[in-house]
């Protein structure tokens, strides 16, 4: 640096005054620099004052120990270091701009000697004509070698500083690093003066940042090789960094001494920190690229500035001979430019020098627009940031689930209140919600409410990312919710469909548990390759389950409501007041659950294990989970007493909570047997016994031959002998299922037990649950038909389905089973089901052939069918006609359900059920009008009245029955005898199910109860009484579905008839059912249990009506009929003393051993199949076949030997023959037909009308039956 004017003296010899100004200018300086002149520290004090107005600078500034030989006359060097830099840039630029010059000009002398060449060669063509070419110049070979290895060099380079590359990626990572390392030395050395003097060999950080310059140099050559064009790559940004940053640090060694200088420009490589995060991949939305860019932007614009203001102030400007100057540090520096930038200017710190203030007009201009642009824009970036933008962090020891699709506050809070219920064994699993759309304030506070186990995340399962931030690939299922309300199901499945398409594709072994709305839709779901149905994945339609609940309703009033209240998580509400409620909510409180039996059960029958929970562990098993010699797993719904349980089967139990139903897994025979509270029943120190490899195989084989353990000829003696020596280790999958006997069994010996009668009974056949194809269980003559029975069939009529589970007729037009009002009316239809269905030509199908296939089940006889009658939109019924054309009996009424014309030619006031269903409920905005047409039909419906001249007593006098009409057997036993009314003279007697979307709308249905508007659906009498149902009764099935699979597949069994995966295949294939000819196999599919109804007024259980107790009941159905009873279904005011009008009845699920029964209950029973029944029917029209026949067949299951003469019977049975010819007689003569579907053989329906009280047939008898009865007790007869 050059001395200050004035004096001109130097530092060593000048005059007192110059020595004085010297020092005092030092010390306002810097207190660190050093004095030269000590003669000169008396005067500083006394001329301290006058030091700031005259500013001269004497002395030298520059630091010197004894160690550096610096310049010793203190003269500045900052030209030095600026000069360097200027010398590289503007030499390197007129190099550039000259080669382009001269590059110009050589191309442009050469353009127009390469014309005149080219005119010679034109002019010399001649020559030439010959087509041969002259040799290459060796001048342009040479030329050419030069451009290619010139272009090798130039892509080497592009490659490595290009970021497409794993080496090019690393380097301009390392560079960018080593900038902001060099930036942070520069940090460090703001600190020092601006100049001082340096030893590179003792100065660590000199060292360093002379090793990144050297980097930066050569990373710098890379550059320039790849650049395309060497001007504009001279004048980048990052090139004049580097220009004034390198070239300084060697200067600085050269003259041992360091200035900091433009060192501060390496801030402006922050500008690449966005590219370098993509790089990284670190990066991958706009708004983070976006966001980071600003940032970078922003805070390197700040450090540069704050860096040169640093420089001029403390250095102070050059025409002042830098006596101007102040002390500032580099951070003072910052906060100056920051208060500069937001117009704040506090005062306390400003720019002295011109240079500073000069720069701060300029960067208040530029800064300014940059604060106001850029900090609103950072700050809108980080406020739409997403909240829940976070990643699931898995917890070791607890699994996680991930629940999307339709996230409401309703659809959340549903799932959360069953899922986390507290009547579950610890739930120690974590919710995780993901949706695209945050959630509001109402659903934020459910989810912060229950915090500790539930999770939000924002995103959506299409995109891979989003499901890797939830850890899909760990989870341990991930469960889709359906919009049930929405306008468009099909679009709705659709959409759930591609969800998990885009799960099962990120990762194929994940469960997924999916609502859809529509039948027909799951089939797409068999397109998907990773959709395993064995697996766990499931797909829970609420179609299919919402019409199959109601059609279970048809056959059985109020199951649809046990049912949704078993797989439904309540709490128990107690209540003192003997009311209704009371014992319905003892019911609710009940559950579905699953657990191991213990190893006490082994070997007895399923009813003994069924009586001996209920009446000793205070549980009702009510099927089974069996797994055969192959080890393939099928669930059992009450199956016969011929069924032996096993070590490690699986019941499924009704219980109040989950710890009642250890006591199936702890009971223990040496421990428990004595203990009369079953809560004392706990786990014991008895090790299970180990049942040898032969007995093992002993049940597995006779499950399959249908042979007792006793008379299996399954294994011969020696090869039992041979079984016993084996180790404990042998495999019993190693038994196949051929290696047993497949002949058919005439009859199983069964082991006398205490708790089972010792008669021989029918045994109940195999059940299907939709995780197994039908199979044969057991062979009975009775169950499937000899060989003889076989060759009499006629094999050319197909009346089942291929897989013998439902009814089947040819498919049949439209037009042959409509019926005009005046047919309807003639037909004189009684016992049937009713339809008003709702909907138009734009209606979304709601899918009626699952309400049709349940009540056409082949469990069921073709004469206990009912018959089903639609009326609605002929438009709409086209459009579903498609999948009901296959079934019989069924007529289709064009009219509106609002006409009470249409519904009196349909005999409503006859019908067993009147379904009420409406097509076009989501296509309402206001959910409060979304069930109006729904509830105005049954509002019409109740207020109607009918003749009661009109009805059976008419049609019985003028000599003929209504079809349907028949609730008897052949034998017109008590036991088939549900009595029915004369007629109903009011609709409020008729038995009417609502469907309803909004469950608030309930209250609008029954004009005499009491609900209040807020009250939970299953708590409101209508509900109760089995006469509404809604489908948001179903999402408790997704909770239900993954903590144990088989319940769906069990409540699939029960509601649907008998679906099964084979049978949904088969329709997505063709889009209706199949006929088939029968089998034996598709026979035996036919012997399954369903749920029917038992009236206590007559029968043999009329002796328990009358303050009898539901225990003793239970054991007396089970003992003799194999009949399992799981519910009551009771008058509203049967509690009261006083007799009431009242015909309204409610459910009373699993009551306990020693309630008390009255003679109006009706009971829930899962009852086996009748072969008997069908058969005697078939003996009225085919009586030679009959007699030819029945000297082969053996005392009905069911049939309790008669104390009458048998010798007797024959003729008896010979007069009924005689009777019922003449009765068919009488129908051949009608004109009309009632079912033109009805086989030939069916038999003609009678009723048998009762004298009763009128108070007893406004109590019972508004009841009609609505399924098949129980099979009667006859006599055993030999018919010759």
């Amino acid at each position: 640096m050059a001395n200050g004017g004035g004096g001109g003296g130097s530092s060593g010899g000048g005059g007192g005054g110059g020595g004085g100004s010297s020092l005092r200018m030092s010390s306002n300086i810097h207190a660190n620099h050093l004095s030269l002149d000590a003669s000169s520290s008396s005067s500083s004090s006394s001329s301290s004052s006058s030091s700031v107005h005259e500013p001269k600078m004497d002395a030298l500034i520059i630091p010197v120990t004894m160690e550096v030989p610096c310049d010793s006359r203190g003269q500045r060097m900052w030209w030095a270091f600026l000069a360097s830099s200027m010398v590289t840039f503007f030499g390197g630029l007129f190099i550039i701009l000259l080669w382009r010059t001269l590059k110009y000009l050589w191309t442009v002398c050469c353009h127009c000697g390469g014309k005149t060449k080219e005119a010679q060669k034109i002019n010399n063509g001649s020559s030439q004509a010959d087509g041969t070419l002259k040799p290459v110049d060796e001048k342009e070979e040479a030329v050419a070698a030069e451009v290619g290895w010139m272009t090798s060099v130039k892509d080497w380079a592009g490659v490595m500083i290009s970021a497409q590359t794993l080496t090019g990626r690393v380097l301009v990572v390392l560079v960018f690093a080593l900038s902001i390392g060099a930036l942070v030395i520069y940090f460090i050395d703001s600190s020092n003066p601006i100049e001082s003097c340096q030893n590179f060999y003792k100065d660590f950080t000199l060292q360093i940042d002379m090793a990144f310059n050297v980097f930066f140099l050569l990373y710098f050559g890379l550059r320039f090789i790849a650049a395309n064009d060497k001007l504009w790559f001279w004048l980048e940004v990052n090139s004049v960094v580097d220009f004034f940053t390198v070239p300084p640090v060697f200067v600085s060694v050269y003259l041992n001494r360091s200035w900091l200088g433009l060192r501060f420009l390496r801030a402006l490589r922050l500008i690449q920190f966005s590219e370098i995060l993509q790089f990284l991949n670190i990066l991958k939305t706009s708004n983070s690229i976006k966001l980071v860019n600003l940032l970078s932007i922003f805070i390197s614009t700040w450090l540069t500035a704050a860096g040169f203001i640093h420089l001029v102030e403390n250095s102070g400007d050059p025409w002042e001979n830098f006596q101007n100057n102040q002390a500032l540090t580099y951070w003072e520096c910052v906060y100056l430019l920051m208060v500069t930038m937001s117009t704040v200017g506090y005062g306390d710190v400003y720019a002295k020098t011109t240079l500073g203030r000069l720069f701060m007009v300029f960067f208040i201009l530029g800064g300014l627009a940059m604060f106001a642009s850029y900090v609103p824009e950072i700050i809108e970036l980080i406020g739409n940031r997403k909240k829940y933008g976070g990643s699931y962090s898995a917890v070791s020891g607890r699994k996680h689930i991930v629940v999307c699709g339709h996230i409401t506050l309703e659809s959340v809070s549903n799932f959360l209140k069953d899922f986390l219920h507290k009547d579950r064994d610890d739930v120690n699993v974590e919710i995780v919600f993901l949706h695209n759309i945050s959630p509001n304030l109402e659903l934020e506070a459910l989810f912060k409410r229950h915090f500790t186990q539930v999770e939000f995340y924002q995103g959506s399962v299409l995109n891979p990312h989003d499901l890797a931030r939830v850890k899909i690939e760990s989870a341990d299922a991930c469960l889709i919710l359906a919009n049930k309300y929405c306008a468009d199901p099909d679009a709705e499945d659709a959409s759930n469909i591609m969800r998990v398409i885009s799960i099962k594709n990120y990762h194929p072994k994940i469960r997924i548990i999916t609502q859809m709305l529509q039948y027909h839709n799951k089939a797409h779901l068999l397109n998907i390759p990773s959709w395993n149905w064995k697996e766990g994945d499931d797909a829970i339609c609420l179609a299919e389950l919402k019409l199959g609940f109601i059609a279970q309703s048809c056959l059985a009033q109020g199951l649809s409501t046990m049912l949704a209240n078993l797989f439904s998580m309540r709490s128990f509400i107690k209540i003192e007041e003997d009311t209704w409620q009371k014992y319905y909510l003892e019911g609710v409180s009940n559950e579905m659950y699953t657990e191991y039996l213990s190893s006490a059960f082994v070997g007895l029958s399923f009813p003994t294990v069924c009586e001996l929970c209920f009446v000793k562990l205070k549980l009702l098993m009510i099927a089974i989970e069996y797994k055969s010699a192959n080890r393939e797993s099928r669930i059992l719904i009450n199956p016969g007493n011929h069924l032996k349980i096993q070590e490690g089967t699986l019941g499924f139990f009704i219980a109040s909570d989950a710890k009642e139903v250890k006591r199936a897994f702890f009971y223990c025979k040496a421990c428990h047997d004595d203990i009369t509270d079953p809560k004392r029943i706990k786990k014991c120190g008895c090790k299970r016994p180990k049942m040898s490899i032969y007995k093992r195989m002993r049940r597995a084989c006779c499950f399959d031959c249908g042979r007792s353990e006793r008379d299996c000829s399954c294994m011969s003696g020696r090869v039992r002998g041979n079984m016993d020596t084996l180790g404990r280790d042998f495999p019993l999958s190693s038994v196949s299922v051929n290696d047993c006997s497949t002949s058919f069994r005439a009859f199983e010996d069964e082991q006398p037990s205490t708790l089972s009668p010792k008669k021989k009974q029918r045994n109940g056949g195999m059940r299907n649950s939709p995780s197994s194809s039908p199979k044969l269980m057991r062979h009975d003559p009775l169950l499937i038909p000899g060989n003889d029975q076989i060759d009499n069939m006629d094999s050319n009529v197909k009346k089942y389905d291929s897989t013998g589970m439902f009814h089947w007729c040819a498919p049949k037009e439209i037009e042959k089973v409509i019926l005009t009002r005046s047919e309807a009316a003639m037909t004189v239809l009684s016992g049937h089901v009713v339809v008003c269905i709702f909907g138009d030509v734009s209606s979304a199908l709601i899918g009626l052939r699952n309400l049709v296939m349940p009540l056409r089940a082949s469990n069921f006889h073709y004469h206990e069918l009912k018959h089903i009658v639609f009326v609605g939109s002929i438009e709409y019924l086209k459009r579903e006609w498609e999948t009901l054309h296959n079934f019989p009996k069924v007529s289709i009424l064009p009219g509106t359900p609002l006409s009470r014309a249409d519904l009196r030619a349909v005999n409503i006031n006859l019908c067993d059920m009147c379904v009420i269903l409406s097509a076009n409920q989501n296509n309402i905005d206001d959910t409060s009008l979304q069930d109006k047409e729904c509830i105005l039909a049954s509002l019409n419906i109740k207020s109607m009245q009918f003749d009661d001249s009109i009805g059976v007593l008419q049609a019985n006098s003028q000599g003929f029955t209504p079809p349907g009409m028949d609730r008897s057997s052949p034998d017109n036993s008590p036991v088939h005898g549900m009595l029915r009314q004369p007629s109903i003279t009011t609709g409020v007697n008729i038995p009417i199910i609502t469907e309803l979307v909004n469950d608030t709308n309930v209250q609008f249905l029954d004009q005499d109860d009491d609900d209040d508007p807020d009250t939970e659906l299953y708590l409101t009498q209508p509900f109760a009484c089995g006469t509404a149902f809604a489908v948001s009764v179903l999402d408790s099935l997704m909770s239900a579905t993954y903590f144990n699979d088989n319940i769906l597949t069990l409540i699939r069994t029960l509601v649907t008839g008998g679906a099964t995966p084979e049978l949904e295949a088969l329709i997505a294939e063709e889009n209706a059912l199949r006929g088939g000819y029968s089998t034996p196999q598709t026979l035996a599919n036919r012997d399954r249990c369903r749920v029917a109804q038992l009236a206590l007024l007559d029968g043999p259980f009329a002796d328990l009506g009358d303050g009898g107790c539901y225990g003793d009941l239970f054991c007396k159905a089970l003992k003799t009929y194999n009949m399992l009873c799981f519910g009551i279904y009771r008058l509203r005011d049967a509690h009261l003393s006083t007799p009431s009008q009242c015909t309204k009845r409610y459910v009373i699920t699993n009551p306990p051993y020693e309630f008390e029964l009255v003679p109006t209950d009706l009971i829930f029973c899962l009852m086996q199949f009748d072969h008997n029944a069908g058969q005697s029917r078939a003996s009225l029209s085919h009586s030679s076949h009959s007699s030819q026949s029945s000297s082969k067949k053996s005392s009905s299951i069911h049939s309790i030997p008669s104390t009458a003469n048998r010798p007797n019977r024959p003729k008896s049975r010979e007069s009924r023959d005689k009777q019922n010819a003449t009765r068919m007689n009488r129908m051949g003569q009608a004109e009309k037909k009632w079912f033109t579907d009805e086989p030939d053989n069916a038999y003609p329906r009678n009723i048998q009308i009762k004298p009763m009280s009128t108070h007893m047939a406004n109590q019972i008898n508004q009841y009609k039956s609505t399924s098949s009865l129980i099979p009667p007790i006859r006599e055993v007869e030999d018919e010759c």
